[in-house]
């Protein structure tokens, strides 16, 4: 309690450890939940609104945009007003937002209050991880963070088994309206048990400029990759790299910056683990997305089954990042994550060779080992992260630690899109169309598995640095 109270983490209250768990545990289930279940009614929804598959992406890929660009913002204003400030109000507007995507009338706005849930999504995910290891000495933080990984995990095994029998028996609006109902079911236990404020720095100042160039250029980036090869995707993209380019000049000359960038400079591990994990995210993110397609327009599966399929994936994830997490408090994580990215390398290769003929039992496989090399890879990597840099960097870490995974998962749609687009073009997935799907999936899966293998490289270099 001393040490925490030196540290400035809890000025007034103690908060008990492993209740904070178990609500983080609560609160990281819902979005990754809503992130896999969503993908099974991409379909209907579609059909719903007579949207073609390139729009259905953009409903998961403005979630995406929306939590990074905010995630960096939020988690510097909650150093300065609260962190469970911050937490709460994320988990209130995730859940109200859910509630209206279910109301939606029209794509536009089912797209526009997904963004809206994004905004939530990035004030809860800037400040959780970071409220977490505050409480967790070094010795036990692996393991806390393994539990937590373990429930996100969880999450996502559930999503697909559960979005697809919610979506199958009631129709794509009872899954908003169920989640929205548990998000604010979740915000209002928290506000009755979190009882500590942490607050790093009360009475500093917010760097407003450097916020909205921020969320200008990382928004450039994401937007332009998705619409590349079109002459409009390049400019965003130049401008998106030109504005990022600026705000890290802006950034080294502010007194108290959005985003302290220096502490990339001179912590080797810290650097490598955040590349890691975005090449990790860019390369996996929208395997739920394609497989989903993959099963119910080519094989002919029902949601239901569908997600049968994919819980395969995420129930792996779920069970290998919980034993992860505690053995990176004991081994050298680096090494650990550098395993799992090998064999996510290794089973994208098997999805490159997979056809409308393939064996099921195959495709099982391959999702097993894509599960047991994430189980591997995040756990371990989330604790070289957020113990690689001093307390008072935790708020910006885990903030860093979001952003690197939601622009991954951003990249990877945006990827996904751009390759449906080329082959496909913005039109549901009928019979004529099988073999351009094919030939987009495949595709894909080439690019993802040249990233990979960057990837794994990148985690490598740390296994050689005696700070890892």
């Amino acid at each position: 309690m001393q040490k925490q109270a030196d540290a400035g983490l809890m000025p007034k209250k103690e908060t008990n450890k492993n209740i904070a768990l178990l609500i983080m545990c609560l609160a990281s289930f819902v979005v990754p939940f809503m992130g896999t279940a969503i993908n099974l009614s991409l379909p209907q929804i579609g059909s719903s609104f007579s949207i073609g598959v390139v729009s259905q992406s953009w409903i998961v890929t403005i979630y995406l945009i929306s939590t990074a660009i905010f995630q960096v913002p939020f988690a510097r204003l909650a150093d300065l007003v609260g962190r469970k400030k911050i937490f709460l109000a994320g988990l209130i507007v995730f859940g109200l937002s859910t509630l209206l995507c279910g109301l939606s009338t029209s794509s536009i706005m089912l797209i526009i209050m997904r963004g809206l849930s994004g905004l939530g999504s990035a004030m809860q995910f800037g400040t959780s991880m970071a409220i977490l290891v505050s409480l967790f000495p070094p010795q036990n933080r692996g393991k806390a963070i393994g539990i937590n990984t373990a429930a996100t995990y969880f999450a996502l095994s559930s999503g697909p088994f559960l979005g697809g029998v919610i979506t199958g028996y009631f129709g794509w609006r009872s899954l908003f309206y169920i989640v929205g109902i548990y998000g604010i079911i979740v915000a209002l236990f928290s506000i009755v048990i979190l009882k500590t404020e942490w607050t790093e720095s009360k009475g500093g100042n917010f760097d407003y400029l450097g916020s909205i160039i921020y969320a200008l250029g990382l928004s450039g980036i994401i937007l332009g990759f998705s619409k590349l090869p079109d002459t409009i995707g390049f400019i965003l993209l130049a401008a998106g790299v030109i504005g990022f380019v600026v705000f890290v000049f802006m950034e080294l000359k502010i007194e108290q910056p959005v985003f302290n960038v220096r502490i990339f400079v001179g912590n080797k591990v810290f650097g490598l683990s955040c590349v890691s994990a975005l090449i990790n995210y860019a390369s996996t993110s929208a395997i739920t997305f394609m497989m989903s397609l993959y099963l119910q327009y080519i094989r002919g599966f029902s949601p239901k089954n569908t997600g049968m399929m994919l819980i395969i994936q995420a129930g792996v994830q779920c069970i290998v990042s919980l034993y992860a997490g505690r053995l990176s408090d004991r081994i050298n994580p680096s090494r650990i994550a550098t395993i799992g990215m090998g064999i996510i390398s290794a089973s994208l290769v098997g999805l490159v060779f997979v056809t409308p003929n393939t064996d099921i039992l195959f495709i099982a496989f391959l999702l097993f080992a894509l599960g047991l090399g994430f189980g591997l890879f995040s756990s371990p990597n989330s604790n070289i992260i957020m113990s690689s840099v001093d307390k008072k960097y935790y708020g910006q870490a885990s903030a860093t630690m979001g952003t690197m995974r939601l622009t991954g998962q951003s990249l990877s749609m945006g990827i996904a899109t751009m390759v449906i687009a080329l082959f496909v073009g913005d039109k549901a997935v009928t019979p004529e169309l099988h073999s351009s799907f094919m030939k987009s999936f495949q595709g894909l899966f080439i690019l993802f598995v040249v990233l990979c293998v960057v990837g794994t490289y990148t985690s490598s270099l740390r296994v050689k640095d005696r700070n890892s």
